[in-house]
């Protein structure tokens, strides 16, 4: 049996214990860092089929995207669990709010660059001097890109749409393999016709989305808080194992949201989530922050003078996956 299947046993081992003799449950909230998606399938899964109610929580998962950050969420105690991006989590520690990851979902970058092949850009070096979409957030993982293969582009702010890359104001763009990157195979280009720099493959893995709650959280609800990333955790394999009655769910809320998008798109985020959370041919271990993968980012961070000082490993990351 895999390292893997033996950790996911272990997850769904932990459910097993549930309020006895109908307890009540302990009210908790979740804020996620975007719009309703497929990119938080997992969590929705696990609320629809009563894993958070296992461990003892009754969980409201909250509206998010740009007009309610998810850190922000969680400073002011609007929320009590969020998910963000590792780079986003060490500049907000660094600034004083003392959150707390407590389960790594992401372990491979989904962040890429993508050109057309008829730019003629078939390396890092042919995009020295062209103009490159930018996402002003998130520049942090392209800039290390650059530098790591010594070119000098103009940088372009990109907006939420690829409009500025599919009408060549730009020679590449910033992606999201689950999302940007489908975008433009649905307005008509053919996979065959772009050439994409994912920075994993760079040496730039760059982990996203991870499971965060204040310091205070942590210490006064240890084991709510490691029941909800088991939980979790669990609702990820369920809505991998289940997509079309998982694709039903993220749909209500996609519907509930007004936001734009269709069951295809979604169909295709569900999965590029599984290849970002489970990686083929590796032995990632669910839930776990990679000691190496912290300070890759930590060191690009300073380095950008985005942060002060690098914040210990051990202030910033909870291993709750010893717990299963």
């Amino acid at each position: 049996m895999s390292v893997r299947a033996l950790l996911i046993l272990g997850i769904l081992a932990g459910l097993a214990p549930h309020p006895a003799g109908g307890a009540e449950l302990r009210n908790l909230s979740f804020l996620p860092h975007w719009l309703p998606q497929a990119q938080f399938a997992g969590y929705y899964m696990a609320q629809a089929k009563g894993f958070y109610a296992k461990q003892g929580i009754g969980l409201t998962i909250l509206r998010g995207g740009p007009e309610r950050p998810a850190v922000e969420g969680l400073a002011r105690g609007k929320a009590d669990f969020a998910t963000t991006f590792l780079s986003a989590a060490v500049q907000q520690r660094d600034r004083g709010v003392l959150l707390v990851n407590i389960g790594q979902v992401v372990q491979r970058s989904g962040f890429i660059l993508v050109t057309k092949k008829t730019s003629g850009i078939v390396s890092p070096a042919d995009l020295n001097g062209r103009k490159v979409g930018l996402w002003p957030d998130f520049r942090l993982q392209p800039l290390a890109f650059f530098r790591k293969y010594g070119v000098e582009v103009r940088p372009v702010d990109q907006g939420a749409t690829m409009t500025l890359f599919l009408r060549n104001g730009v020679v590449a763009a910033s992606a999201m393999w689950y999302n940007e990157y489908h975008a433009l195979l649905n307005a008509g280009i053919d996979p065959a016709e772009l050439k994409t720099f994912f920075f994993d493959q760079h040496g730039l893995n760059f982990p996203e989305d991870g499971i965060y709650c204040l310091e205070e959280t942590l210490r006064r609800n240890t084991d709510l808080c490691r029941g909800f990333v088991r939980a979790s955790f669990a609702g990820w394999e369920y809505a991998f194992a289940h997509p079309e009655e998982t694709l039903d769910v993220v749909m209500q809320h996609v519907q509930r949201a007004n936001v734009g998008t269709n069951r295809t798109h979604q169909r295709w985020m569900l999965a590029r989530m599984k290849d970002l959370i489970f990686p083929p041919g590796t032995a990632a271990v669910p839930g776990l922050l990679k000691r190496e993968d912290y300070h890759r980012v930590a060191a690009e961070l300073k380095r950008n003078g985005l942060i002060r000082e690098i914040p210990p490993f051990g202030a910033i990351y909870a291993d709750s996956t010893a717990s299963r």
